[in-house]
């Protein structure tokens, strides 16, 4: 592996979900779409890594509920940078037909203030992404 490692960046995500199968219809299509490819495959999870960092999704057994809750304590959401608002678009428009909504429609793309432009999506299960223009909005 030859990318450079730095204190602090994350090294990797584990997202505990109720149906794996389920999961990797949204997740994968997604975390692909940004640019992660396959890390790791066995039969309680599936993991996809982008350069030092990677996410796992695994269906535990040790599961104490069926549904996450972003509104509870714990992690609320996973943020992503994405190249450019042409992108975050076309992202949210397909991301429908992989199991995702589109959350807050009325304030698309500009949920977060004006000055700042992603797309808010939870997945079947109640997880959400936020994918966020990594270019800038005129004045921010």
């Amino acid at each position: 592996m030859n990318d450079k490692i730095t204190t602090g960046t994350l090294h990797h995500v584990e997202v505990w979900v109720p149906d794996l199968q389920r999961a990797v219809i949204s997740w994968q299509w997604l975390l692909q779409a940004l640019g992660y490819t396959l890390f790791q495959d066995w039969s309680a999870g599936r993991s996809w890594r982008l350069g030092a960092t990677y996410l796992v999704l695994e269906q535990s057994s040790a599961l104490s509920a069926d549904r996450h809750d972003r509104c509870r304590p714990g992690v609320n959401h996973l943020a992503f940078h994405v190249e450019g608002r042409a992108l975050v678009e076309a992202l949210a428009e397909q991301a429908p037909a992989h199991g995702w909504t589109l959350m807050f429609p009325d304030r698309h793309p500009h949920a977060g203030g004006e000055r700042h432009y992603a797309a808010y999506l939870e997945d079947m299960d109640g997880f959400e992404v936020e994918l966020v223009a990594t270019d800038r909005i005129p004045g921010s």
